[in-house]
């Protein structure tokens, strides 16, 4: 028998900023999006992309064995935090490449399985009951501590407080209309409010390191135009460790290719071109009028999203102030 798989909700950036009753508000995490699945005895974990991530995380793959429910369907996101309780992106990234457990656990890097949504309870299919509800009933049906947590929420009324999330270390926010059922694709029921401008970023090409620098010089990125043509966003050199320009080098090579893959010229000297498969997150400070990142700095890899999603958001500079 095929195992049970569904495609998460995702949501649309957006840079509205009032909301009135009929909207529920919670925190913005920047982890991995899983989805949970239990079928008696067995669980798994899963990224957006189908990828089993249960290896790698074996302390939630035991809390959700755990669990009084026998069956059911989770929709969350896996963080780490630092010691001021914000999530880390750079942090989990010590435990996202690892898939045998020991080795996951002997990082020491603690994870944390916030869950957001109920697909799936016992026999009964959720998706199509209110987002409210939803939230209600999985609030109730599992046991929380330990590395699960129930995702809070409040119901929004007037502005969205935007820079009381940002002041407290917070990603953002995400707004979702709480009479909305689960939709399995990128829908306007759910709107994502960012603090700072990040985002993932396709892989296309790299600089040769200069002086005694390790691996390559800079990544060159882009994002995808409606039509799927990669135009070029600029490079990003800073947030390397030596073991990761090593490592990443190695991929990168693996990956060459003879030409370009972005549509248009690249302002580089002698560039090498690889396979548009790799996705980048990158923090930075906004967009230039030419459409080049400003002042940008690598986080890490995403290997739970699919180049081919990757297009540029929008970002207001001035919404966390």
């Amino acid at each position: 028998m095929t195992p049970l798989r569904f495609s998460p909700m995702l949501a649309t950036p957006s840079e509205r900023r009032e909301f009135g009753p009929g909207w529920l508000l919670e925190r913005k995490l920047d982890g991995i999006r899983a989805l949970a699945y239990r079928d008696g005895p067995t669980v798994r974990l899963e990224s957006r992309t189908g990828k089993q991530l249960a290896p790698g995380f074996p302390e939630l793959a035991e809390a959700l064995a755990a669990q009084p429910v026998r069956r059911f369907v989770l929709d969350g996101e896996i963080v780490a935090l630092d010691e001021h309780g914000a999530t880390s992106f750079e942090r989990l990234q010590r435990r996202m490449q690892l898939h045998d457990p020991r080795r996951a656990l002997a990082t020491g890097v603690a994870v944390t399985y916030f869950l957001f949504d109920l697909l799936r309870l016992e026999e009964y299919d959720t998706t199509r009951l209110p987002l409210a509800e939803r939230k209600r009933v999985l609030a109730r049906a599992l046991r929380y501590g330990g590395p699960l947590r129930y995702t809070e929420h409040r119901e929004a009324d007037g502005p969205a407080p935007l820079a009381e999330a940002c002041a407290r270390g917070w990603e953002g926010l995400i707004v979702k209309r709480a009479d909305g059922a689960y939709q399995q694709r990128r829908s306007s029921d759910w709107l994502k409010l960012k603090c700072t401008a990040a985002q993932e970023l396709v892989v296309g090409g790299f600089t040769d390191p200069a002086g005694s620098r390790a691996g390559f010089g800079a990544l060159l990125l882009g994002t995808h135009l409606a039509d799927g043509r990669l135009r070029y966003a600029g490079k990003v050199g800073t947030g390397f460790s030596t073991a990761v320009l090593h490592a990443l080098r190695a991929r990168l090579d693996a990956l060459a290719r003879p030409g370009s893959p972005f549509d248009g010229p690249v302002p580089e000297r002698a560039p090498h071109w690889v396979e548009p498969v790799l996705v980048a997150q990158c923090a930075f400070t906004g967009w230039t009028e030419e459409g080049r990142l400003r002042h940008p700095r690598f986080l890490g890899l995403r290997e739970d999203k699919e180049a081919r999603e990757v297009f540029r958001e929008s970002f207001r500079e001035d919404q966390g102030t």
